[in-house]
């Protein structure tokens, strides 16, 4: 598997479960410094920001072409990544720009709105109900994301291979799931290509 691509929702421990998965199979991690790299590449930092700030706090408006631009240098990205191998991209739409390559395992991490909202009020010590307008204006904005970028819904189960629910697991069940779905696609893949020989 040359890499993973998670999806994630706002308290739904997408990060921890990423971590986890890195250790055990010594991958890295491309996160929000995946924005960094297209924005370098693309010469739009005001595009970069707008993208990662999902609350809307920063009110950037970046120009079409200059979306377009980081759009294109997002995708160019994460294939060169995704070609290096042992890779886990987290969020990004990895899940869409790398959904053709057989390579490639996606997987969504998700949890109850309530308990999401309850884990951003433990974590950033607010109010619940701080965290719960946090956790679905989180949600809107990535909805809205992959809807205005690539015309897909998010909450599509078929743009995953594997979708986790962290109310009933935790990020160490969530994370060993991920890596046993790997090493399978990794002995069917290796299997086809004996076959092929």
């Amino acid at each position: 598997m040359s890499a993973i691509t998670i999806s994630r929702q706002l308290g739904s421990l997408g990060e921890e479960v990423a971590q986890k998965v890195a250790q055990q199979l010594d991958y890295r991690i491309v996160s929000r410094d995946l924005s960094n790299l297209a924005a370098t590449r693309c010469g739009s930092p005001v595009s970069a920001l707008e993208i990662i700030d999902e609350l809307g706090l920063l009110n950037l408006h970046p120009t079409a072409k200059d979306r377009r631009l980081f759009i294109t240098a997002i995708r160019e990205v994460m294939e060169e990544l995704a070609d290096c191998g042992n890779i886990i991209i987290v969020g990004r739409a990895g899940q869409i720009i790398l959904g053709k390559r057989s390579d490639v395992l996606h997987c969504r991490v998700n949890a109850p709105e309530n308990l999401r909202a309850e884990r951003v009020s433990h974590q950033l010590n607010i109010p619940h109900s701080a965290a719960l307008a946090q956790v679905r204006a989180s949600d809107r904005s990535r909805r809205d994301y992959l809807r205005r970028y690539y015309h897909v819904l998010w909450e599509n189960p078929e743009l995953y291979d594997l979708i986790l629910n962290t109310a009933r697991l935790s990020p160490d069940q969530a994370a060993q799931l991920i890596c046993l779905a790997v090493e399978d696609f990794s002995r069917i893949t290796s299997l086809h290509v004996a076959r092929n020989r």
